[in-house]
């Protein structure tokens, strides 16, 4: 297993969430408990939830708007540390990775390792334990199709136990733990992956083009990863404290899934990504630029929350935002894109004490 490193003290003074979260807004909470381990974690979340405390737990912060008022209860910062090989089918490995290992610590340490499946999630920030919350994806990937179980508390009951991935119903930057908030926390993830040098089938045409493959194709893992990284700092999703442009949640509104009907009332130029289903997505990015958005958008000259240079999707925190200055950027953006194409966007970060 790797070293957890340091151990923070247990319980810490009133502190702002701005210093936990990648956004870096929000107010204070009233009271801040550091999870070094499952134990810690498990202790926490419980017994603030037999006092009728209000719970907020915190990872890497990257997916977290949090209102300028703070959060009236307990937040649970979760540092626990983990990577565990576990007995596996010949040509494959078994992980389990601890809830707040960082997941791109992770992925670096699973292509260095050899193991396959992960390496377009490369970048992206947050832990181990948020991924299969919202199902994490990008460019073509999504841990859905790589975890084998996860292990959960469930606070209804009290109880530990495994869940599988049909138990965790994963969808579309959904699951059914982020369908019950409040119920479930992750403890570990568990993975089964691939041994092989070449990456998974590469599913995206950006990073298709990128890599000089064709859609389907498998190229190496370590050339997939730094391919990704290079496209993720790009758009400033890669996170940088110097760099404005990557001070956000990442992807702020998710891509709409409409109906075939909702579909066609679109411009004919606007993506079009047919579903299973028989439902249609189509690229929130383009919305928000199409409707009069673009890149490095601001309400007003000199505002404190923009749209990011990179990338029409981020909003960004310039440096001194307030929760409000976001909010109203993002407010401002939304009803533009329904106006403009009758598409209502929906937030990816989860808001705390704030509503669009």
């Amino acid at each position: 297993m790797s070293d957890p490193g340091p151990v923070p003290p247990a319980v810490g003074p009133s502190t702002d969430l701005s210093d936990m979260t990648t956004l870096r807004v929000g107010g204070p909470a009233d009271r801040v408990v550091h999870a070094v381990t499952d134990d810690d974690l498990i202790e926490a979340v419980t017994t603030a939830d037999a006092a009728g405390e209000p719970v907020l737990l915190v990872g890497g912060g990257s997916n977290l708007l949090v209102a300028d008022a703070g959060f009236p209860g307990t937040v649970v910062r979760i540092g626990t540390r983990g990577v565990l090989v576990e007995p596996a089918a010949p040509g494959r490995v078994r992980v389990r990775v601890s809830a707040g290992e960082p997941w791109e610590a992770f992925v670096a340490t699973a292509v260095e390792s050899g193991w396959s499946g992960v390496e377009a999630l490369s970048g992206i920030p947050g832990s181990t334990g948020a991924t299969p919350i919202q199902n994490v994806g990008a460019y073509g990937a999504e841990v859905a199709r790589v975890i084998d179980s996860l292990e959960v508390l469930d606070r209804r009951t009290g109880a530990v136990g495994r869940m599988a991935p049909d138990e965790a119903e994963f969808g579309y930057r959904s699951s059914e733990l982020k369908r019950t908030p409040g119920r479930w926390v992750v403890l570990s993830v568990t993975m089964d992956l691939e041994v092989d040098p070449l990456g998974a089938p590469v599913r995206y045409a950006e990073l298709a083009g990128l890599l000089g493959v064709q859609i389907g194709d498998r190229a190496p893992a370590t050339a997939v990863r730094q391919a990704v990284l290079e496209l993720r700092r790009g758009k400033g999703m890669v996170l940088d404290d110097s760099d404005h442009d990557t001070w956000s949640a990442g992807s702020f509104f998710t891509n709409p899934i409409l109906s075939a009907a909702e579909a066609e009332k679109l411009p004919e130029e606007a993506p079009r990504f047919e579903q299973p289903d028989g439902s249609v997505k189509t690229s929130a990015a383009w919305l928000i630029a199409h409707a009069g958005f673009p890149r490095g958008f601001a309400i007003r000259p000199g505002a404190h929350a923009a749209l990011s240079t990179k990338h029409p999707l981020a909003l960004t925190n310039r440096g001194g935002a307030t929760a409000e200055d976001l909010l109203e950027l993002a407010r401002a953006v939304r009803a533009g894109v329904a106006e403009r194409f009758g598409v209502v966007l929906e937030n990816e970060p989860v808001l705390v004490g704030c509503a669009l």
